[in-house]
C-alpha cells in the first residue's frame, strides 16, 4: 500500500468518534471474539509496492497465512479473505468480514514511499474499539520484532470503514527502504511480524 501518515488532529479525532476519555474507554475494554477474519491485501492483477526486488501481495499473503496458522494453534476460528494470488474487491473483503460474528478484521499490507529513507511498520484504526486492537499490536511488534514501529494512527480506509466488527490495517514495514526490505525478504522475519500480530491480538483479547 502506498500512502502518508493520516493527518488527522488528535482533537477531531476525538470528536469524531465520541469524546477522547470515551474513546479510552472502550478502547481499554478487553475484546470478547472467536474468529479472526485475515485479509491478505492486494492480489492478482493488483500487486501492490514494488520496490527493491519484493512485491506486497505476495508478502501480504505469506504473513497472513503465518498468522493464521499461529491462531488455529491457540484455539480460535479464522477466515482468509484470500488464500492464493487473487484479486478481491474492497467491498467483497469486507461483505466476507461480515458473515463472521464473535469476529475482529485484521488487514495485513507492507508500504512503500518515494521518500526511501521512511522506515517501520504502522497499524490503523477507525474504531474505538479498533483502536484498543492496534495499540496492543503495534506495542506487540515493538518489543518482539526488530525495526522501528511509527505508531497506531486513525485511518478511513474503506476496509476499515465497511467492516462492521472492530478492525485493524496493518502495515508491516516499508519494501522502499533497502535495510527494511532485507528484513521483509527473510522469512524468518515474517514469522516474528507474524507472532507480534497474534500476541496482540490476543492481547486486546485479554490472554
Amino acid at each position: 500500500m502506498r500512502h502518508g501518515l493520516p493527518c488527522i488532529a488528535a482533537a477531531c479525532l476525538a470528536l469524531i468518534l465520541g469524546g477522547a476519555a470515551g474513546v479510552q474507554a472502550v478502547a481499554s475494554e478487553p475484546l470478547r471474539f472467536s474468529t479472526v477474519v485475515i485479509d491478505a491485501g492486494h492480489g492478482g492483477r493488483d500487486g501492490g509496492s514494488a520496490w527493491n526486488g519484493l512485491v506486497e501481495k505476495n508478502l501480504c499473503l505469506d504473513v497472513a497465512m503465518r498468522v493464521e496458522t499461529g491462531l488455529k494453534a491457540r484455539g480460535l476460528k479464522t477466515v482468509m479473505t484470500r488464500r492464493t494470488d487473487t484479486f478481491v474487491e474492497l467491498g467483497q473483503r469486507a461483505r466476507i468480514a461480515n458473515r463472521s460474528s464473535s469476529s475482529i478484521f485484521v488487514s495485513i499490507h507492507f508500504n512503500g514511499s518515494r521518500k526511501t529513507s521512511i522506515a517501520g511498520s504502522e497499524v490503523y484504526f477507525r474504531s474505538p474499539r479498533g483502536r484498543g486492537i492496534a495499540t496492543s499490536i503495534s506495542r506487540s511488534l515493538q518489543s518482539g520484532v526488530s525495526g522501528s514501529v511509527r505508531g497506531a494512527f486513525y485511518a478511513d480506509y474503506k476496509v476499515l470503514r465497511e467492516t462492521e466488527m472492530p478492525a485493524v490495517l496493518v502495515e508491516c514495514g516499508y519494501l522502499s527502504n533497502k535495510r527494511e526490505a532485507r528484513r521483509c525478504a527473510d522469512p524468518g522475519h515474517r514469522q516474528k511480524l507474524a507472532d507480534a500480530i497474534i500476541r496482540g491480538l490476543l492481547t486486546a483479547r485479554g490472554k
